[in-house]
C-alpha cells in the first residue's frame, strides 16, 4: 500500500514550490498582473486559460519556479488539484492561496498505483503537499487508504482473490483493531446459511463458501451492521454468462471490498458503535454440484426461494447475511453489492443505485454524498413491484423474467430479508471505473464509500 502519510505533511515553512490555482473566468485578469517572462512562457506553451491548462512558471532565478493550474473545480472538491502529481516532478509543494481542504485526497490518490502484477518502469518519486491544517491529515490519509483498499481488492485477479483471501483481509483488520473474527463454513454453513452454501458449493474445495463476520466496539454502543457481497467470481452458474459478461466478474466482490473499507474507517476513527461486518464469500462456479434453475432453496429466515436464475446469486447470499445481521438487533444496516446490470443501465457507473427504507437515513446519506463529492442516487422500493417476486410453488422467486425494473426488484428481494423496522440502506454499486480521470484510474473504484462514512461519522463520532 502506498505510504500516503508521507505525501501530506504539516506546513512549517519548509522550502516548497507554489501551486497557484486560477479559475478560467479569472485567468485574463490574473495574466495581466504577471511579469513579461511569465506571459511569454504561457504564450509559447499556448496556455489560454481553459480548465485543465497547467504550466511551470519561471521565477527570478534559474531554479526559481512555481506552478499554474487552471481549474473550474469547486474549492471543496477532492479532485481540484488531482491532475498535478502526474504533471509535476518529485518535490514538495504548497498551494499559494488558501488551504488544501478536501483536495488533499485527490493529491494522495493520484500517487497510488496498483502494482501487484506489473511494476512501474521507473520510480517517479514522491510529490509532497504541505498543509496548514495538520489536524485534517489523519482523516485524509485514512480516506485514501480505504479508497485504495477497495481499488486494490477489486483489481486483483480472481485467482488471487477468492473466499479465503477475503477472509484473510478480514482477519488482518481484526488483528489490527483487536476485533473478533468468526467464519462459518462446511456443515455449519449448509445448515445455518443454506443460500450462501447453495451458491458457493460448486466451487473447488480451496474456494469453499463461507460467511465471514467481524465484531468490534463497545457492546453498549449502537449496533451497526455493514454487509458486503463477496462473490469472488461469477460465471453465472448453470445460467452461464457469455464470455464478454464474465470478463470483469473478478469485481463481483466489490461490495465486500467496500464493506471492508468502511469497517476499517469506523475502527480507525473509533466511532462509538458496535460494528458487525458480514461478508458472504463465494464463487459462483459450475460443477456437478452446482445449484440449478428451478431448485427451491431454503433460507436462514425460513422463507423458500424458487431459483429462476443462477446468475441472480448475489441477492441470495446477501439474503442469508442480512437475516443474520437482523438477529442481533442492529440500529442500522448498510449493504454494498455489485448487484444488477439494470442499475448501470439506469444510472451509469458513477452513481450507486441507493435504496433506503427510512427517510431520515436517506436524507443523511444523500446529503453526505453531495458534500463529500461521492454522489448517490435514490431509487424506489416500489411496493407495486413486489408481485414480480411471486412464485407458484415457493414463498418468492429470486429474479423475475419480465425484464422490468431489475435493480428495484433485486432490492425488494433483499427487503424480504432485511430486519423489519430497522433503518436499512442498500447500495447497488458498480465498483469499477471504465474511463480514467485524474486520480481515478480505470479499474476498481470506491463508489458510495465516502458518503456512508460521512454519514456514520456525523452520527457516531467519538
Amino acid at each position: 500500500m502506498t505510504d500516503f502519510a508521507a505525501l501530506l505533511q504539516p506546513d512549517r515553512g519548509q522550502l516548497a514550490r507554489d501551486i497557484e490555482v486560477v479559475y478560467p473566468d479569472a485567468f485574463a485578469d490574473w495574466l495581466k498582473a504577471q511579469p513579461p517572462r511569465v506571459r511569454a512562457t504561457l504564450g509559447a506553451h499556448q496556455v489560454t486559460g481553459k480548465a485543465g491548462n497547467k504550466a511551470i512558471l519561471p521565477g527570478d532565478a534559474a531554479d526559481d519556479w512555481s506552478v499554474l493550474h487552471v481549474c473550474d473545480e469547486d474549492v471543496a472538491s477532492p479532485w481540484r488539484i488531482a491532475s498535478q502529481p502526474d504533471f509535476l516532478p518529485e518535490g514538495t509543494y504548497r498551494l499559494k492561496h488558501g488551504e488544501i481542504g478536501a483536495a488533499g485526497l485527490g493529491w494522495l490518490l493520484a500517487q497510488h498505483r496498483f502494482e501487484r502484477y506489473a511494476k512501474a518502469e521507473k520510480d517517479a518519486g514522491s510529490r509532497v503537499l504541505l498543509t496548514s491544517d495538520p489536524a485534517a491529515i489523519d482523516e485524509t490519509v485514512r480516506l485514501a487508504q480505504a479508497t485504495a483498499l477497495v481499488r486494490d481488492l477489486v483489481n486483483t485477479g480472481s485467482s488471487d482473490m477468492g473466499p479465503a483471501e477475503l477472509e484473510a483481509e478480514a482477519d488482518k483488520l481484526a488483528r489490527k483493531h483487536d476485533a473478533t473474527l468468526t467464519v462459518t463454513r462446511g456443515d455449519a454453513l449448509h445448515k445455518g446459511y443454506p443460500m450462501i452454501d447453495a451458491v458457493g458449493r460448486a466451487a473447488a474445495k480451496h474456494r469453499a463458501p463461507r460467511l465471514i463476520e467481524l465484531e468490534w466496539g463497545n457492546p453498549k454502543h449502537p449496533r451497526i451492521a455493514v454487509v458486503g457481497k463477496g462473490v469472488c467470481f461469477d460465471s453465472g452458474g448453470l445460467d452461464i454468462k457469455p464470455a464478454a459478461g464474465m470478463r470483469l466478474m473478478k469485481k463481483d466482490m466489490g461490495g465486500a471490498a467496500h464493506a471492508l473499507a468502511l469497517a476499517s474507517l469506523v475502527m480507525d476513527a473509533r466511532l462509538k458503535v458496535r460494528l458487525h461486518l458480514l461478508i458472504p464469500a463465494v464463487e459462483n462456479a459450475i460443477s456437478a454440484d452446482a445449484f440449478r434453475p428451478g431448485d427451491v432453496l431454503r433460507t436462514r429466515k425460513g422463507l423458500t426461494v424458487e431459483n429462476t436464475n443462477t446468475d441472480a446469486e448475489g441477492r441470495l447470499v446477501l439474503g442469508d447475511a442480512l437475516t443474520k445481521a437482523g438477529e442481533d438487533k442492529p440500529a442500522l444496516v448498510i449493504d454494498y453489492a455489485t448487484l444488477t446490470g439494470a442499475a448501470r443501465v439506469a444510472l451509469g457507473p458513477d452513481l450507486p443505485a441507493t435504496f433506503v427504507n427510512d427517510e431520515a437515513l436517506a436524507s443523511e446519506l444523500l446529503a453526505a454524498g453531495t458534500a463529500a463529492y461521492d454522489p448517490l442516487w435514490r431509487m424506489p422500493l416500489w411496493d407495486g413491484y413486489d408481485d414480480y417476486l411471486k412464485s407458484d410453488i415457493a414463498d418468492l422467486i429470486n429474479a423475475p423474467d419480465n425484464g422490468y425494473a431489475g435493480a428495484v426488484t433485486a432490492a425488494l428481494f433483499l427487503r424480504r430479508f432485511a430486519p423489519e423496522g430497522v433503518p436499512w440502506a442498500h447500495l447497488d454499486t458498480f465498483a469499477w471505473r471504465p474511463n480514467a480521470k485524474p486520480a481515478r484510474p480505470k479499474g476498481g473504484e470506491a463508489y458510495g464509500l465516502r458518503a456512508a462514512w460521512a454519514m456514520l461519522k456525523g452520527r457516531y463520532a467519538a
